[in-house]
């Protein structure tokens, strides 16, 4: 859920997947994904990349046939997945590897049924689902798909850490669990957090009415202590549309503009908000950030899945 790629100045040219030239100094990365006759990445050197073996709607044989099928990328915009029209399977991929099966359990027929979510490393992948609850856990480093903690998949997951050693999750209890999926801290609130940084400790927690967020508190998942409600000063009409940190520990506010989306780092103390940087939204229909969920009603106009 987090936008740490910095963005240059995209200059719209059409390039191939083989052979992509490499930056001098700066390795070029993803700043968004972009759907128009197919999926495309635009990348921070300008190029865009087509990607015509990921489906753009779950075929005739899903559950939900023609909805639109998920594409997501990491927060440090090297990694892409999406479900692959040649078996439906979930792969992920960098921009010259070849694809990777993120798990066999996870194909085209669960699309709108099962959602993927991405560690901002992209190495590791978790999906929620209707049920509600949880799916597939799978660590891509080790190439192994995990069970569910305590052998019940009735988790909300709330989130990664930045360096994606940690992921909290909702049960009975705020629970942090390593990638192994061992419990590490566990705390019994009735805060529900969107983030959690890279302590493992502190989680940020939006306030308000949902879509409306324009304040939030820290919490501290060991103590349960929960800083006083700060307003977080966007500007008119902004709202706060996706929290995280950074790995440095900043709060990370991204906001829904009328032309696009814009990146704040917000005061801890103050709830100030300094404008990063802002990304202006193309003319396609649906368009995803690095470290978007697979349906952001901000960025594609489509309702989130809870």
């Amino acid at each position: 859920m987090g936008l740490r790629t910095a963005l240059a100045t995209l200059l719209l040219t059409t390039a191939t997947l083989i052979g992509q030239p490499a930056a001098a100094a700066t390795p070029v990365t993803i700043a968004y994904a972009q759907r128009t006759q197919t999926w495309e990445l635009v990348l921070s050197n300008g190029d865009v990349v087509e990607v015509p073996e990921a489906l753009a709607k779950a075929p005739d044989a899903a559950i939900n046939a023609g909805e639109q099928a998920p594409f997501l990328v990491s927060g440090d915009g090297r990694h892409f997945f999406y479900f692959r029209k040649s078996d439906g399977l979930f792969v992920e991929r960098t921009l010259n590897g070849k694809e990777r099966v993120v798990s066999r359990q996870l194909t085209a027929v669960t699309i709108d049924e099962e959602w993927p979510l991405v560690s901002d490393d992209g190495s590791y992948v978790v999906t929620t689902t209707s049920a509600p609850g949880v799916g597939v856990f799978v660590d891509l480093r080790k190439g192994k798909v995990l069970p569910p903690p305590g052998k019940t998949d009735a988790w909300g997951f709330m989130g990664f850490s930045p360096d994606g050693k940690r992921l909290l999750l909702e049960g009975e209890r705020l629970t942090v669990f390593d990638r192994g999926l061992r419990a590490r801290t566990r705390l019994k609130t009735r805060l529900s957090p969107m983030a959690l940084a890279n302590d493992y400790v502190t989680a940020a927690v939006p306030v308000g009415t949902w879509r409306k967020y324009r304040k939030l508190r820290l919490l501290n998942l060991r103590t349960g202590r929960a800083s006083g409600v700060m307003t977080v000063r966007l500007p008119r009409g902004q709202y706060i549309d996706d929290l995280d940190f950074d790995q440095a520990g900043q709060v990370i506010v991204r906001s829904k503009t009328g032309t696009g989306v814009a990146i704040y780092r917000v005061s801890k103390t103050t709830g100030k908000a300094t404008l990063l940087r802002t990304i202006a939204r193309p003319d396609v229909e649906v368009w995803v950030l690095p470290g978007d969920r697979a349906y952001e009603w901000w960025t594609n106009g489509k309702a989130p899945q809870e």
